[in-house]
């Protein structure tokens, strides 16, 4: 008894001691939003003055406050990804709305209502991560699954198919798209000799570039791109059974466009266009919703099919395999740091969970080394997974140890199995059945360098995607290819391009030819070509409805409209118009030519929202111009606000216009007559017929753009 009273008093003050310490360290933590510290918690007493020898004098090496604060500084930006630098994020969840245990043993997969937390990533691929976001490109679509079974990526992107058909080719395609090296532009283009002598040269980026010279390209917003995950992965179910599957993601929104006059103007006017869409529909409840579509192919049934599924430059029309809707992603809250989110979280084909495995197609084999070694170099280190963004919410345990930015602190003497020095749960002698199991996969296990026969056709699906576009798609694709061969200085490139083009259709190679003086295209050139071999399957599809982008009707939910005002505007129609606007779930911002407020023609003050000198009609979807004489008078004075109307009119886009107002319409061919023309809604500001405009204006608007106008190239705007 007489030897336990010291331990008794020890134990006595060892607890004291740490009470002491708590309360300290939350007295501590009480007061950190008002006292800077150092990484080390010491308070810093002046934030704004080194430490110097004198008033005047030299700043001091012992000042550890300045240097902490210039090392973190100039090691603050990591090094950029190589491709898919410029983009933006968002947190959300994934539900589930139909049950996949029939195809799959994924958890996240099993429960209708079942809500995953996901992290979702938009970037385009070839720009620096200070370019523009309107660039023609294309983008990437990154969704990360924090399931109960590990984290889940499906690192996908806005076209579902690749450029080349083997990761060995793909660092070759990146640095023909890259900048050309010896002077570094142009920035984040095709429109170079490099990209296109490359694509002449390897036709298995045929039907891709149909994708990348199309609308496809140009998304108004990311919430209104399709996703994809390119790919054919490998569902497997409790009983082992496999099915091939194609992810597709379908906008609630639906798939909307720029045109290419907007995509240049919009990376002067606002380069963050497409980062600062998502950003503040996200803020304004407005939350992006796309549907997860699987195209499911039984094992057995997979050789019957047209195409080969290992080939990713190929997709599967949706006649032959329908997209079966099974959950929806849903996007609620934007990242709280972009850096430490948006910009550290690393996707990684290869992170799969238990159900889902990889198919042998060349070029998904290669990323899931590319992706693993590209993190560990940018993220410093392979603890890359414990920052926060990337930790799995779900239990982790191994014995990883040790390296550059450990965040975990591993307790125990034990890091290595099997032993018997701590619990020795881990030991398995047999594999086991729990977790993630590799599932084998039909084909010839010799070692070779050589692709099936089917990877020869390069031209089938790229005649399909072109024979599915609408005739202003088309004309869109014939205008793109121009311009960008008219930027290429090396004319056997241009002519190889256009050879090329004559394989997927002959008009499409003679439209594109015609005025760059390239020679008429011979679709025999590519037969000499070392490396071709022509080789086109019959397609069992000669169009795909979900190849074309030009869908009449929708919603107009977040739209926006820009409404023109001068001082003397007239309020009637147009209030009831923005009531009915706003009810539809569109956006009306008021354009006036000063900021403040502007009177009406009752003496009423109106907010304007935007200066006409600091806004674009490239900015907004539609345009209403209100009635009013007086306004019309001043607004047809100011070249900005006819040039806004204009270059509205010219880019097919939605146009209201009521009394005085049709004037900002300079058309001379049609005398200053705008009734009857596409997309252009024209009324009086009379009481009986204020809400059957307001109607034919949201129906316009429904349409997105308006093909067909009449003199269109004729405008100056």
């Amino acid at each position: 008894m007489a030897q336990s009273r010291p331990d008794t008093r020890n134990k006595a003050k060892a607890s004291d001691s740490a009470g002491a310490k708590t309360k300290q360290l939350e007295a501590f933590t009480q007061a950190a939003e008002s006292q800077l510290s150092t990484q080390q918690g010491v308070p810093i007493p002046d934030n704004h003055n080194s430490l110097k020898a004198g008033v005047r004098g030299p700043t001091l090496l012992e000042d550890f406050i300045l240097r902490e604060k210039l090392t973190h500084f100039d090691r603050e930006r990591i090094p950029e990804r190589v491709v898919y630098a410029r983009g933006a994020a968002a947190h959300g969840y994934f539900e589930l709305t139909r049950p996949l245990g029939e195809y799959t043993k994924a958890d996240f997969l099993q429960d209708v209502g079942s809500r995953t937390p996901v992290f979702v990533r938009f970037s385009a691929a070839m720009g620096a991560r200070g370019g523009a976001d309107t660039a023609r490109e294309a983008r990437g679509f990154a969704v990360k699954f924090y399931t109960r079974e590990g984290n889940y990526d499906l690192v996908g992107a806005n076209m579902p198919v690749a450029f080349v058909q083997d990761a060995i080719k793909y660092p070759d395609f990146v640095h023909a798209a890259k900048p050309e090296p010896h002077h570094d532009m142009p920035q984040a283009s095709s429109a170079h000799d490099t990209f296109w002598d490359f694509m002449s040269l390897v036709p298995e980026t045929t039907h891709a570039l149909m994708w990348l010279m199309s609308g496809r390209a140009l998304p108004r917003s990311w919430r209104m791109m399709d996703g994809f995950g390119v790919h054919t992965f490998r569902f497997v179910n409790a009983r082992g059974a496999v099915h091939y599957v194609k992810f597709h993601w379908k906008p609630k929104l639906g798939r909307h466009a720029l045109l290419w006059d907007e995509a240049q103007k919009l990376a002067g006017r606002d380069p963050d266009f497409l980062r600062r869409d998502l950003w503040e529909a996200i803020e304004h409840g407005h939350f992006p919703e796309w549907e997860l579509g699987v195209q499911l192919i039984e094992e057995a049934k997979a050789e019957s099919l047209p195409i080969d599924l290992l080939d990713p430059t190929k997709l599967i029309p949706e006649e032959l395999v329908p997209v079966l809707t099974v959950g929806k992603l849903v996007l609620n809250r934007n990242p709280d740091n972009f850096f430490a989110e948006a910009e550290q979280v690393a996707f990684n084909p290869g992170h799969v969970v238990p159900g889902i495995d990889f198919s042998n197609d060349p070029l998904l084999q290669g990323r899931l080394f590319a992706y693993s070694d590209a993190q560990s170099w940018r993220l410093g280190s392979p603890n890359h997974s414990e920052l926060p963004i990337n930790k799995s919410l779900c239990p982790v345990h191994n014995f990883q140890r040790d390296g550059s930015g450990r965040n975990t602190i591993g307790k125990g003497r034990v890091a290595y199995e099997p032993h018997t020095l701590a619990n020795g749960a881990e030991f398995r002698v047999d594999g086991g059945q729990q977790g993630f199991q590799s599932t084998a996969e039909p084909g010839d296990p010799a070692k070779l360098r050589r692709r099936p026969e089917d990877f020869d056709d390069h031209f089938s699906q790229a005649s399909l995607f072109w024979n599915s576009q609408s005739p202003a798609e088309r004309d869109q694709i014939v205008a793109a290819l121009q311009y960008e061969l008219s930027r290429v200085d090396t004319a056997a490139v241009r002519q190889r391009v256009v050879d090329n083009l004559a394989h997927v259709d002959a008009r499409l190679a003679r439209k594109v030819a015609e005025p760059l003086g390239i020679d008429l295209p011979d679709p025999r050139a590519a037969a000499g070509r070392a490396g071709f071999r022509e080789l086109r399957r019959k397609q069992l599809v000669e169009t795909s409805a979900a190849l074309s982008m030009d869908t009449a009707g929708g919603a107009i939910h977040t739209r926006r409209v820009a409404v023109l005002v001068a001082p003397g505007v007239e309020l009637g129609a147009f209030k009831v118009i923005q009531q009915a606007l706003q009810d539809a779930g569109a956006v009306t911002c008021v354009i006036g030519p000063n900021l403040g407020f502007v009177a009406s023609s009752s003496g009423q003050q109106l907010p304007v929202d935007h200066a006409l000198l600091a806004t674009s009609s490239v900015l907004f979807d539609a345009v209403l111009v209100p009635g009013g004489a007086t306004s019309a008078q001043q607004l047809m004075a100011n070249g900005s606000a006819v040039h806004f109307v204009m270059e509205a009119y010219r880019h097919c886009k939605p146009i209201c216009v009521i009394g005085e107002g049709a004037q900002l319409l300079k058309i001379p061919e049609l005398d200053n007559n705008p009734a009857g023309l596409p997309g252009v809604v024209v009324g009086k500001n009379e009481p009986g017929t204020r809400q059957q405009l307001a109607q034919e204006f949201i129906a316009a608007i429904a349409r997105h753009r308006h093909w067909g106008r009449p003199h269109v190239d004729s405008v100056a705007a």
